[in-house]
């Protein structure tokens, strides 16, 4: 796959195409894919470096943050009120935030969807006229049912303590062709197998004379009487990582798909900011529980996301097994010296399993001192008390399945020892600004409404203030969904470009 490197341009760019895409993650490469196809000229600008997967693969869990993620890995969102502070990632290279995902793959819920078409009055956006996209995609990426050959044995104890309790767990489905069992998907597949935009769509949309180009930090959007016409920014300096030589590119069509944290940035900045533009940040509050166990569990051999329950779906709670790198995990132990490094010890008797909320937002992204946004977020109390009672069923679940000691989400809390500490302790629900949490889908900045009074884009992904204006990505979805979000946003990536290309002669007129 050829990138054109933007660190490697010296002279300013000047260039006319018909689609302009700004962001190379999972909207943006489908969009481009999908434009390159249809015979359309397409540009990908791409803020972040290119970084082939046989080079991010062979990089340590926390050299790949620091290459692949924004802020290195250690964007949070600012907690207000008694909400947590949450670590929210998301990705800067080509392929976005799909090269860091554990590639867990769901569909809308339907009762989600119905939401959205009943009290959102989005009408085309059923599960019936949305199930060829998912498909399509699901092929696409080679999406499948994880088997149970490939659960870790710290999955496999939690399935055992939640049968017990009567919890059922069901198989995940990943996009993956080849997995080996690594368990450190969230840094870059070290084996090729996940099936990320850079391996999957990107390829296609350059065989198809796309050009993708990195290290292009997009600064404005060009709008002329009410029409998008292209964009200005700069490409990044090599040595600096600082905005440099100067690009200046003309459009019939400008799609945006910077993600929910950038792409709110990018509009206000380029005086696009609108009443919805960077508020109704949902974030999926996730957390996890380590039990410690007498039996070794060498919870790191075997695939990092195997399982999950939907037992407790109406009461907003996703559970999902998770075992990351051992180096990551031991960075959260509790204990300091010679305390934080016998639980460090004991990481071979350790099991995890996390679990996230399907919140209610509470969020927002403004622009600060930086590019990068000052990100805010104030929980809910209905999610408060989903986030105690999550916490409460997980450590319950680790008990069942035998474990000796639960170690709880809670800075500077001590292991509980049995079930009664445990319900003790979650009905005195501790500030909940003490719990370590964690986000991996931001959604809903830019949402899509059925008029302007009530969203940023139109059901069909363009701006209802801006004429070939689209905006492909997480933002545009106008709830949390309470499930891992890489295949909606794609889904939904593919009916925005495929609803382009049927009407690109009205948006030829339009920029004429």
């Amino acid at each position: 796959m050829t990138i054109l490197c933007g660190r490697d341009i010296a002279s300013p760019m000047s260039a006319t195409v018909d689609v302009i895409v700004i962001g190379s993650g999972a909207g943006g490469a489908v969009v481009a894919r999908e434009l390159a196809r249809a015979g359309r000229s397409v540009m990908v600008l791409e803020e972040g470096g290119y970084h082939p997967p046989k080079e991010y693969g062979a990089l340590t869990p926390s050299r790949a943050l620091r290459t692949l993620a924004r802020e290195a890995g250690l964007g949070l969102a600012v907690p207000l009120g008694d909400t947590p502070v949450m670590s929210v990632l998301a990705g800067k290279c080509v392929g976005g935030s799909s090269v860091l995902t554990g590639g867990v793959c769901f569909r809308i819920p339907d009762d989600v969807l119905h939401d959205w078409t009943t009290r959102l009055g989005l009408d085309g956006l059923t599960p019936d006229r949305l199930a060829p996209y998912f498909s399509e995609i699901e092929k696409d990426i080679s999406v499948e049912v994880v088997p149970e050959s490939m659960r870790s044995r710290s999955s496999e104890l939690f399935v055992e303590g939640a049968a017990s309790l009567g919890v059922p767990m069901k198989s995940l489905r990943r996009n993956t062709s080849g997995c080996k069992g690594a368990s450190r998907c969230n840094f870059g597949c070290p084996n090729g197998a996940k099936m990320s935009v850079d391996i999957a769509i990107l390829p296609d949309a350059i065989a198809h004379g796309a050009t993708v180009v990195s290290d292009a930090l997009v600064e404005t959007i060009d709008v002329e009487r009410g029409v998008a016409r292209g964009v200005r920014g700069r490409f990044l300096d090599a040595q600096t990582g600082e905005p440099s030589v100067a690009f200046n590119l003309r459009a019939r069509v400008v799609v945006v798909a910077c993600g929910s944290l950038h792409t709110p940035i990018l509009l206000k900045r380029s005086g696009l900011g609108t009443t919805h533009v960077g508020r109704h940040l949902t974030l999926h509050p996730a957390f996890r529980v380590g039990a410690l166990f007498d039996d070794r569990v060498d919870g790191w051999d075997g695939a990092m996301q195997s399982v999950y329950s939907d037992h407790f779906a109406e009461d907003g709670i996703t559970l999902v097994g998770v075992y990351t790198a051992p180096s990551i995990l031991a960075a959260a132990f509790p204990g300091v010296g010679r305390e934080h490094r016998k639980v460090v010890r004991s990481m071979p008797n350790l099991a995890f399993f996390g679990a996230m909320i399907h919140d209610d937002g509470g969020g927002r992204v403004r622009r600060w001192l930086s590019r990068e946004p000052l990100v805010t977020y104030r929980m809910s109390k209905r999610d408060r008390h989903r986030l105690w009672r999550g916490v409460g069923i997980l450590g319950e679940l680790a008990f069942a399945a035998g474990a000796r000691e639960v170690m709880l989400p809670i800075f500077g809390a001590e292991p509980v020892t049995s079930v009664q500490e445990l319900r003790a302790l979650v009905a005195r629900t501790p500030s909940t600004r003490k719990v370590e949490c964690m986000s991996f889908h931001p959604l809903g900045s830019a949402k899509m409404g059925k008029d302007e009074r009530s969203g940023v884009v139109k059901p069909s992904g363009e701006t209802w203030s801006t004429r070939n204006l689209f905006i492909a990505d997480g933002s545009v979805l106008p709830t949390s969904l309470g499930v891992n979000s890489q295949l909606p946003v794609m889904a939904m990536a593919l009916r925005i470009a495929r609803g382009i290309e049927a009407d690109f002669a009205r948006y030829l007129r339009q920029a004429a």
